[in-house]
C-alpha cells in the first residue's frame, strides 16, 4: 500500500510538472526558474508583453527590486554607478560622458561613485527613448530624454550621474537631496525596469573597463585615479 501511494503521488507530481510546462510554454515553468539564471528565468520576449500589458508576474517584480547588499572596494577610485554594459567613454566640452547601458536582468539601484556633496537634483527632458543611450549621452540631439541629473561636489571637481529612463522605464527614483554629503558607493536612487546611466566626469579622467565589460554598481572601480589623486 505505500508502495502504491508513492508511485501515484510520483505519477501526480509528474503529471502538474507537465501541466505546468505546457501552461507556460514557450517560457519557462515555474518549477525550472529557480534553476536558470536571469537571461533564462524571464525571457526577454516575455517581459517585454507585460510591459505591453502592465501586467508583470510577481516572481519577476521580486527578482528586478533586489537590492543586495555590497561593500565598496578599498581606494579612492571611481565606482560604477548602476550595474550594465560599459557602451562609451567619449569626451565634449571638457567632460567625459561614461555611459552604462542596463538590461532588464540588471540590477536596478544605483549608487554614487565618489564622496562628496550633492549639489543638485534636476529632473530634465520631455520624451522617452529605446536604445543604449550612447548618442544621447551627450545631449546632441534637440529633444532630450527624460532624466534626473545628480549633480556632486567633490574633491576631483564636479561629477554627475545622469540616470535616464527608456521607452520601457518611464519612472525614476532619486533618493539623495541637494545639500546632502553622501559616501562613495552609498545608494543615489533606482530606475525601474531598461534604462541608461551616464556618468560625468572631468576629461583628464580615463575609464579604466574596456568598452561592452559588464561592471557592478558600488563595486566595480570605473575610474582609476593616480597615488597623488590627479588624473
Amino acid at each position: 500500500m505505500l508502495v502504491l501511494t508513492f508511485q501515484l503521488a510520483v505519477i501526480v507530481l509528474l503529471a502538474l510538472a507537465v501541466v505546468l510546462w505546457a501552461v507556460n510554454f514557450p517560457h519557462p515553468s515555474p518549477l525550472a526558474r529557480p534553476l536558470l539564471r536571469g537571461k533564462r528565468r524571464w525571457p526577454e520576449n516575455q517581459i517585454r508583453s507585460w510591459l505591453a500589458s502592465g501586467d508583470f508576474h510577481p516572481g519577476y517584480l521580486r527578482y528586478f527590486y533586489r537590492d543586495p547588499e555590497r561593500v565598496a572596494p578599498h581606494g579612492d577610485g571611481l565606482l560604477a554607478p548602476a550595474d550594465g554594459l560599459v557602451t562609451g567613454h567619449d569626451c565634449l566640452d571638457g567632460v567625459r560622458y561614461i555611459v552604462i547601458a542596463l538590461s532588464f536582468w540588471d540590477m536596478h539601484v544605483q549608487r554614487s561613485p565618489i564622496d562628496g556633496r550633492v549639489r543638485s537634483v534636476v529632473s530634465l527632458g520631455d520624451t522617452h527613448t529605446d536604445g543604449e543611450g550612447r548618442d544621447f549621452a551627450f545631449l546632441r540631439a534637440k529633444i532630450c530624454p527624460v532624466q534626473t541629473r545628480i549633480v556632486i561636489d567633490s574633491d576631483i571637481g564636479t561629477v554627475a550621474v545622469r540616470l535616464i529612463t527608456s521607452v520601457a522605464a518611464r519612472r525614476i527614483e532619486a533618493w539623495v537631496e541637494p545639500g546632502q554629503t553622501i559616501r562613495r558607493g552609498q545608494r543615489i536612487g533606482r530606475i525601474l525596469l531598461g534604462s541608461t546611466v551616464v556618468l560625468e566626469v572631468p576629461d583628464a579622467y580615463q575609464c579604466t573597463p574596456a568598452l561592452r565589460t559588464h561592471v557592478r554598481a558600488g563595486q566595480t572601480v570605473l575610474v582609476q585615479r593616480r597615488r597623488d589623486g590627479n588624473a
